[in-house]
């Protein structure tokens, strides 16, 4: 795979300008932070994208697992961890408020 040039990052890893992120970026970006993107996580990534497009917020993760319809037990199952961080890193988000 051709080696795609990660935009400047901040400390907990999000893009400094969400402008700068393409599906690549984003993928690529999980890659180096060692985090294998399933199916599955990418349709969440770009559900996330689209809700934010719509509502222009993170949805918190009640919101999104309604949103997405699946329980949250699978979305924290599926990432291993809070589901909206990496959600909203890969997808080139804002940081989801209220989880640290």
């Amino acid at each position: 795979m051709m080696s795609i040039e990660i935009p400047g990052r901040d400390g907990d890893g999000y893009l400094l300008s969400m402008d700068d992120w393409t599906p690549e970026i984003g993928k690529a970006m999980a890659e180096a932070d060692g985090v294998e993107l399933t199916d599955a996580k990418w349709n969440q990534i770009m559900k996330a994208r689209e809700y934010y497009e719509d509502q222009a917020v993170v949805p918190p993760i009640r919101k999104f697992s309604k949103f997405i319809n699946l329980d949250q037990k699978e979305l924290f199952a599926q990432w291993k961890t809070g589901p909206m961080k990496p959600i909203t890193k890969y997808g080139g988000l804002p940081k989801p408020t209220g989880c640290v």
